[in-house]
């Protein structure tokens, strides 16, 4: 059904306004040639041929149903219970956007308090929003609070190199013309030293990543030195973590980091062919008129009743935009509905049996990996569900091997973004993961070095 929102007379009226006869008069600039090109289109199909088509072109994809998966780095497939399509699919959540008028958005802004509940208890911190478009925008963020926390009079960024690099990508791309030095991440050596020698008195912020990019996990003494050090140079810390290992681990908030950002997709969102996504955002109550984003708060109204409203957020946030500290203001809140429902379904032994699942079966697979002649697992710290394994070849012919003849999803290719290390492949195992996958992936990469290492060496 057509919908037009304006009469006729809404028309003549706004034509006599600006002084034009008719409609085809706005157009009249363009070349009368090239006003109504004609269109070389197939002709029409039904929409049961349309059906087809479409279906035969998605079979085309490599989906995650068909092919055993060890690719990770940043985006993973977890089990999601199937009450959280059934929630979120609900009309009610599913066409919601603006709850600025809380008497008819009750629903949508309980469901955001309890997520941003949950995330701060998830994360250790005292208070979440709601939300970031993803982990990347998340990281970009905390940057822009921290220099805004300390007004602009610092601006000079610290990033670990094994912070995951589209981020450290994202977050030069978001602060490009604010002035700013971002140092730390072009350095081969990832150790904390390296980045404290980084930090001086116009430092505003330093990033680390925990477990890290390449999968290493730093443990919550090393986390609370590295706090102690970089508070001592009166800058803030920011910590982007993979929210599965919290049911497991120690959450930032414990070791003191100021800030917490996340890629919440591993939390009851799928893959999707890379989004939309979900940026969780946590921080210090003392930084709560800093953050971009919704806040919900929980109130009662003039009768006594329970009630939800957003808080806290600057007017300019939302209307004087040549005053705000972000451009944020919207939120992911179908993703971070999922997200809610994710951790209530699965609830905290949920949650840590999931953790517990991912580091077993991926210490297993690393430990029969390693056991290849040709293949060496690089991890010299503890790792949760990725690990760097050394390969006696190049990532990319692997892991195209693997596909082709084994309809095995390989890992990533470290060299694009870690040259330094050499033909390495960052492997990741989640609960998803059975052991017969695992074993053929391990069955695939020794029948390779004896196929076709060999005979690479003898050409």
């Amino acid at each position: 059904m057509r919908f037009n929102p304006h009469s006729d007379d809404d028309r003549k009226s706004m034509l006599e306004t600006i002084g034009a006869p008719d409609v085809a008069a706005l157009f009249s600039d363009i070349p009368a040639a090239h006003r109504f090109p004609r269109l070389e289109l197939p002709p029409a199909l039904t929409e049961m041929e349309v059906v087809r088509e479409v279906q035969a072109m998605a079979a085309e994809n490599a989906n995650l149903g068909q092919f055993a998966c060890f690719l990770g780095a940043g985006a993973y497939r977890h089990f999601v219970p199937s009450v959280v399509d059934t929630i979120i699919s609900r009309n009610e959540f599913y066409t919601a956007y603006t709850p600025y008028q809380p008497e008819i958005s009750q629903g949508t802004l309980q469901a955001t308090f309890e997520y941003q509940s949950m995330v701060s208890a998830l994360t250790g911190m005292e208070v979440a929003n709601a939300s970031h478009y993803d982990g990347a925008t998340a990281v970009a963020e905390a940057v822009i609070m921290a220099i805004n926390v300390h007004r602009l009079k610092r601006k000079k960024i610290v990033m670990s190199p094994t912070l995951h690099p589209m981020y450290r990508q994202v977050t030069r791309t978001y602060t490009q013309g604010m002035g700013l030095t971002i140092v730390g991440d072009e350095a081969e050596d990832s150790d904390f030293h390296s980045l404290l020698e980084l930090c001086d008195d116009d430092v505003a912020l330093v990033v680390v990543q925990n477990p890290d990019f390449l999968g290493q996990l730093h443990s919550p003494e090393e986390m609370r030195d590295l706090a102690d050090a970089v508070h001592a140079k009166g800058a803030l810390l920011a910590v982007s973590v993979d929210p599965i290992s919290l049911g497991l681990f120690s959450p930032p908030g414990e070791y003191g980091a100021d800030i917490v950002t996340a890629e919440g997709q591993s939390l009851g969102n799928s893959l999707s062919f890379g989004g939309p996504y979900l940026g969780i955002f946590a921080f210090d109550q003392s930084l709560v008129r800093r953050s971009a984003g919704r806040l919900v708060g929980e109130t009662v109204d003039a009768t006594g009743a329970c009630g939800y409203v957003l808080t806290l957020n600057t007017r300019e946030q939302h209307i004087r935009r040549d005053k705000a500290t972000s451009n944020i203001c919207t939120n992911q809140a179908l993703n971070a509905l999922a997200a809610a429902a994710y951790l209530a379904s699965m609830g905290k032994k949920g949650l840590r049996q999931a953790a517990e699942l991912c580091w077993h079966k991926a210490h297993y697979a690393a430990a029969e990996i390693a056991k290849i002649d040709g293949f060496e697992v690089a991890s010299d710290k503890p790792f949760f569900k990725e690990f760097v394994v050394r390969c006696p070849g190049p990532v990319a012919e692997i892991n195209q091997y693997l596909l082709e003849e084994f309809g095995i999803i390989g890992g990533y290719d470290l060299s694009q973004d870690y040259p330094h290390l050499g033909d390495a492949m960052l492997i990741c195992v989640t609960e998803m993961n059975t052991r017969d996958e695992i074993d053929d992936l391990v069955d695939a990469l020794r029948e390779m070095t004896q196929e076709i290492i060999p005979l690479e060496v003898a050409l």
